[in-house]
C-alpha cells in the first residue's frame, strides 16, 4: 500500500474547525470597506493603533525595538468566500490563493505596518490599511534578514502592482 493508512490519516489530519482568540482591536480612520486602500502602500501616512487586551500586554515587551510588524487580523466584515475572484488590480478571474482578496475560506488579513511606538496597552502604527474595529489575531516583528526575498515571479500581478498605491477597494467583496 502506498501512502498512509486510514488509521494513520486519522491521527495526522488536523481538525476542520480551529478557533483563535483576539489579542486586541485595531483602530483606524476607515469605517467603511468601500474606498479603503487595498494595501499598506496605498495607506502611506495613515495612522492607527491596536488596543491590546489587558491579559496580553506583557507580550508587548521589547516590541519597540522593531521598525515594522506583521499584523494578522480577522476580516470580520467578510462573509462567505469564492474560490475564483476578480481581484482589485485585475478584471480577470483568478484562484483565491493566487490573490489577496479578502473573501477567503479563512478570512485572515496580513499587513506589514510601520511601528510608531508602544504606550502601555496601545501599539501605534503607520500605513494602516485595515478597517476600524478589526479583531487582531497576532503581532509579529518584521525582520528583513528573514522576511525579504527576491521574487523571481509575481504571476498575474506582474506589471499591475507597481501602481497599487493608487487603488482603493470597492464593493466587489462585500
Amino acid at each position: 500500500m502506498i501512502g498512509p493508512t486510514p488509521k494513520e490519516l486519522a491521527v495526522h489530519t488536523p481538525a476542520k474547525d480551529i478557533a483563535y482568540r483576539s489579542i486586541g482591536i485595531l483602530r483606524s480612520p476607515f469605517r467603511d470597506i468601500a474606498g479603503m486602500p487595498i494595501q499598506p502602500v496605498g495607506a502611506l501616512g495613515v495612522v492607527g493603533h491596536v488596543e491590546v487586551h489587558a491579559d496580553f500586554v506583557p507580550g508587548l515587551a521589547d516590541l519597540e525595538g522593531f521598525s515594522h510588524v506583521f499584523l494578522l487580523y480577522h476580516l470580520h466584515r467578510v462573509t462567505g468566500f469564492d474560490l475564483m475572484v476578480k481581484p482589485f488590480l485585475d478584471n480577470d478571474h483568478h484562484g483565491i490563493f493566487a490573490t489577496r482578496s479578502p473573501k477567503r475560506p479563512n478570512p485572515i488579513g496580513l499587513s506589514v505596518l510601520e511601528l510608531a511606538g508602544v504606550e502601555g496597552s496601545t501599539v501605534h502604527l503607520r500605513n494602516v490599511d485595515v478597517l476600524d474595529g478589526t479583531p487582531v489575531l497576532d503581532i509579529k516583528p518584521y525582520v528583513p534578514r528573514f522576511d525579504v526575498w527576491q521574487a523571481e515571479r509575481t504571476g498575474w500581478f506582474a506589471g499591475k502592482a507597481r501602481n497599487a498605491g493608487e487603488y482603493t477597494s470597492d464593493d466587489r467583496f462585500r
